[in-house]
């Protein structure tokens, strides 16, 4: 079976993997596409042989709502990170600015994966060789983006819709528009709205998901 989930806050998509495996007793159960354990949003997972289908969704376009922090830089571009840079000082971008910089960041482009990501490299994570005080050289990986828009902006927080293919690091591009804006940002909150066809009210939380397990097989 195939399930989308609502993924909360501070849990790890492997620790929802791992919840429903013990709930149902599913020896084999995966997930189409990592959520980073700040983000919350639709996790797609697969249970048994349906663990197969799941890359019918792993490259399916996505939809995030992300809000920016505005000011400073962490080093793993979002809020569980350490702050290394700070800009103090001048004005804050004026929101017609914010709305003429954001579609340089459209279409097809390149993102470099920020180092703290489950991306690997020569077969080691990324985010193992950061632990480790390590950076090495990332080749930018092709993306595309369709749409940013703005929802909402009071410095220091910017709240943006952004559609985009599989692949695409929201931290990078939080990153990369404060580089643009010239005041620096990470991602402060994430929200992963929509895989493909598949939205948040399409999916369970975990504690519904517990319920109606419990419910069929008792």
């Amino acid at each position: 079976m195939i399930v989308p989930v609502h993924k909360p806050i501070d849990w790890t998509s492997f620790d929802v993997v791992k919840k429903c495996r013990n709930v149902t007793g599913f020896k084999k159960v995966g997930h189409a596409g990592t959520l980073d354990p700040f983000a919350e949003g639709v996790l797609i997972l697969g249970f048994g042989t349906h663990t197969k289908k799941l890359d019918l969704y792993k490259h399916k376009d996505k939809v995030y709502r992300v809000d920016i922090k505005l000011g400073q830089q962490t080093d793993t571009l979002d809020r569980t990170g350490r702050i290394v840079n700070s800009y103090s000082g001048g004005t804050p971008p004026a929101p017609e600015t914010v709305r003429e910089i954001l579609p340089q960041f459209t279409g097809i482009i390149r993102q470099v994966p920020p180092m703290f990501s489950a991306k690997k490299v020569k077969g080691k994570a990324l985010y193992k060789l950061a632990r480790d005080g390590k950076i090495i050289e990332r080749d930018p990986v092709r993306i595309r983006i369709d749409s940013i828009d703005m929802l909402q902006y009071s410095w220091p927080v910017l709240r943006c819709r952004v559609k985009c293919s599989t692949g695409t690091y929201i931290r990078t591009l939080a990153d990369d528009i404060g580089r643009a804006l010239g005041c620096g940002a990470y991602a402060e909150a994430l929200l992963r709205e929509r895989i493909g066809d598949i939205g948040l009210d399409d999916c369970f939380t975990i504690d519904e998901f517990t319920g109606k397990w419990k419910s069929i097989t008792t």
